[in-house]
């Protein structure tokens, strides 16, 4: 299975070490994992701003980039649900897959060498829950079921919590939370409480756009608790 690793900027840029663990898990499981080295930006700041129709340059270099594999896999749900949604080639589209969406549903993974004796706080990304619908409750097999919680339940000594209100926006938002910096940061505290009464030692999530929006938050309250995406707690061990 050939499977190409799609790097969003923000990982690119700001969490390179999403993309090792990434490319580390995939191989663990047994893919062969190529990662494109002339990739950039997908497109969907464009597009979530209102110009989807200036994103055709990045949707060519996307092509042709990430054409002829089996798979197409991220660790982004919002850059994956902007490809899924919005890119020209069909193939590109039905290919593209969020990383614990392709655990789950493609490789169908039953268990995980993975250790991280830690209790951490679970962000459901809006771009994950709503669109991918990832992190909220999905049907596998007739039965209720979370992308999210299945893979962590499979990690040893990894504790999850959600915080009380589970599916609500952190206020990241892409350009919201600069167009609208109060309301956006007011949100991201909303969230945070939440999980800090929880007693978490991380918080959790798919998207590094909302992890890198808390996390903010986090160091200028001089907060103890940190962040970490989903698939750095996936692939640690002892």
């Amino acid at each position: 299975m050939r499977v190409a690793l799609f790097v969003p900027c923000y990982i690119d840029q700001f969490y390179p070490q999403v993309a090792i663990a990434s490319l580390e898990l995939l191989e663990k499981l047994g893919c062969e994992v190529i990662v494109p080295a002339n990739q950039t930006c997908c497109g969907q700041p464009m597009a979530n701003s209102g110009f989807a129709h200036i994103t055709g340059g990045c949707d060519t270099n996307f092509s042709t980039n990430f054409s002829g594999f089996d798979y197409i896999v991220g660790p982004s749900g919002s850059c994956v649900l902007h490809l899924k949604e919005h890119h020209p080639d069909s193939k590109i589209r039905s290919s593209v897959y969020e990383i614990c969406e392709f655990l789950v549903d493609v490789l169908k993974v039953k268990s995980l060498p993975s250790y991280f004796p830690h209790k951490v706080g679970l962000h459901q990304s809006c771009h994950g829950q709503r669109g991918l619908r990832i992190s909220s409750m999905t049907e596998l097999n007739e039965k209720p079921f979370s992308k999210l919680t299945y893979l962590l339940d499979l990690v040893k000594g990894c504790e999850w919590k959600y915080p009380e209100r589970q599916d609500e926006c952190c206020g990241f938002g892409g350009t919201f939370c600069v167009t609208e910096e109060a309301v956006s940061v007011k949100m991201g505290q909303d969230r945070i409480l939440e999980h800090q009464a929880n007693e978490v030692e991380y918080i959790v999530g798919a998207d590094t756009s909302c992890l890198m929006h808390m996390e903010g938050i986090l160091k200028r309250s001089a907060s103890n608790v940190g962040v970490k995406h989903i698939v750095e707690i996936l692939n640690a061990h002892a």
